[in-house]
């Protein structure tokens, strides 16, 4: 064994305390660290601090929901999808007798759905009145056998109401049409109360961004925008 001078050795042992040291010392800056970032992962705010948070936070928008047959839902939906204060809109089916019915089912005629656009909107930015107001102006109100070039009960025009209030408006609009005498038909649109709602298949659910010429194509095939143009005026279809 190799003989080690004192000089020597204690300048090793010198060099390994102050290594010694320095990884202490890093420890205890680091163990400080963890214990500050976990006291204020337990208690980041006081409660009066949480309170103010919480008081300053934006409320939730309350969204309400209306329910309008007007024909194919494709086009119902491009109408809709326009409209300032409209937040969403689903495609689907309302007013039948068979459970979950699918696209196929409900265009036979034999279920008693009616193919509706489920809207919902922000009631401070457009009010259940102007929706109602923008219904009547895309579709064929005089025609209760379809809509357009779409034919049979499924496409009939309808409004399913969700409150009393959708009810009132919703009748008191369709009295003042009548009473304008506008057409030489009644108003055929019906109005119901809302019953179960099922969501239309995937495909169905915004066709017209899908399939944009496909959508067009139809949408002018059917004569949809003629035919309102011919009952309410040029700049009134929703294309």
């Amino acid at each position: 064994m190799p003989t080690v001078e004192p000089r020597a050795w204690r300048k090793e042992v010198r060099v390994t305390v102050r290594s010694i040291r320095a990884t202490s010392v890093a420890a205890a800056v680091l163990a400080s660290s963890l214990v500050v970032v976990a006291g204020c992962a337990v208690n980041p705010l006081s409660n009066s601090a949480v309170a103010a948070d919480v008081g300053t936070a934006a409320e939730p928008r309350k969204l309400e929901v209306a329910t309008f047959g007007s024909g194919c839902f494709w086009c119902a939906e491009k109408n809709f999808d326009q409209l300032p204060g409209v937040v969403s809109t689903i495609s689907g089916y309302m007013g039948g007798k068979t459970k979950n019915p699918t696209y196929k089912q409900v265009s036979s005629g034999r279920t008693g759905h009616v193919e509706v656009l489920q809207v919902k909107y922000d009631p401070k930015t457009v009010s259940y009145k102007k929706l109602l107001q923008y219904f009547w102006r895309t579709t064929d109100v005089t025609d209760g056998g379809g809509q357009f070039c779409d034919r049979g009960s499924q496409y009939r025009p309808a409004i399913f109401v969700h409150s009393p209030k959708q009810r009132n408006l919703a009748e008191a609009g369709k009295a003042a049409l009548d009473a304008s005498r506008r057409f030489s038909k009644p108003i055929a649109v019906e109005i119901l109360d809302a019953s179960e709602f099922t969501r239309a298949e995937t495909r169905h659910q915004n066709y017209y961004k899908k399939n944009p010429w496909r959508y067009s194509y139809y949408r002018y095939g059917c004569g949809r925008d003629q035919r309102i143009t011919e009952l309410w005026g040029k700049n009134v279809a929703a294309h």
